[in-house]
């Protein structure tokens, strides 16, 4: 059956941490922006920098809204953001909501992750540690920033890790509040200043071995690694970012049987044959289309 995506306004996908649009004929979000082209919708994808602050990489943002408004004739733009790029979308819709007819988290840390939080206290401000850390992944951002042919934008390592803790983002979110719940694990506002406000993310589910393909894929162990140091949520994480602290706006749904590259498709399949991740994001464009954005 012929979906019908054709969003009123066009989509911009907005990539996170270590993120990036392109690399050689790899494309972060190549089957979600085809899936969704195919069903209709115009969609493009910025180019923001791979490690900076949550303020630094929104302001890139907006240049790249104008850009996009400009070339295509409308007044707004729908925002989907993927785990640190919700950060950047959430602050494109607070500064220029005239401009911004959605915003969506996808997998985003909106009140903070907890694995920022260990990094932090594992690196301690000034001493040796933190300053090779931050070397070593300053050069690796602007190396992917080489591969994929773009000019080297502003990197900043440490900018990037202290606005994920649950403090840094604590502060962002006192700062730009729209779309967030009142209550740990609720819902927010839909709508704020003319802004719609959607998120959805997974959890790690059960065990390696119940995870299918994913059981053989260095990705999901990685990630499975990282869900050790979650506290609070430690059963409710997708290995990046807790259940909870993904809510914004109407929260489609929280616990989906992903992980926080799943929400990507980056790390094989899903665990359940029933999901196809890329299908959220057409089923999504469905939706925004019918509230008519």
């Amino acid at each position: 059956m012929q979906r019908n995506a054709d969003t009123r306004y066009p989509i911009l996908l907005v990539h996170g941490l270590f993120g990036f649009d392109r690399i050689g004929n790899f494309e972060l979000f190549h089957d979600i922006k085809q899936a969704l082209r195919s069903a209709g919708a115009r969609v493009f994808v910025p180019h923001l920098s791979a490690t900076h602050s949550n303020e630094a990489r929104g302001e890139q943002l907006l240049a790249q809204i104008e850009r996009v408004l400009e070339g295509t004739g409308t007044d707004k733009v729908n925002l989907i953001g993927h785990s640190q790029g919700a950060l950047a979308a959430r602050y494109a819709g607070a500064m220029v909501p005239q401009s911004v007819a959605s915003v969506t988290s996808v997998s985003g840390p909106n009140h903070g992750s907890e694995l920022a939080d260990f990094l932090r206290k594992a690196l301690t401000p000034g001493q040796l540690p933190e300053q090779v850390a931050e070397t070593v992944v300053t050069l690796f951002a602007e190396f992917l920033a080489i591969l994929g042919g773009h000019r080297l934008l502003p990197q900043n390592a440490v900018a990037a890790l202290n606005a994920l803790t649950t403090d840094g983002v604590a502060a962002f979110n006192g700062k730009y509040p729209q779309g967030l719940p009142k209550t740990r694990g609720g819902q927010g506002c839909e709508q704020v200043d003319g802004v719609h406000y959607y998120s959805w993310s997974g959890i790690l589910q059960g065990n390696l071995l119940e995870n299918g393909l994913n059981a053989m894929n260095p990705l999901h162990h990685c990630l499975r690694t990282f869900s050790r140091y979650f506290v609070d949520e430690a059963e409710q994480n997708d290995g990046l970012v807790g259940r909870f602290s993904s809510h914004l706006g109407t929260v489609i749904r929280s616990n989906y049987p992903l992980d926080h590259l799943g929400t990507l498709r980056q790390t094989g399949i899903a665990s359940t044959k029933d999901l196809d991740p890329i299908d959220l994001y057409v089923q999504h464009a469905e939706r925004l289309k019918k509230a008519g954005l």
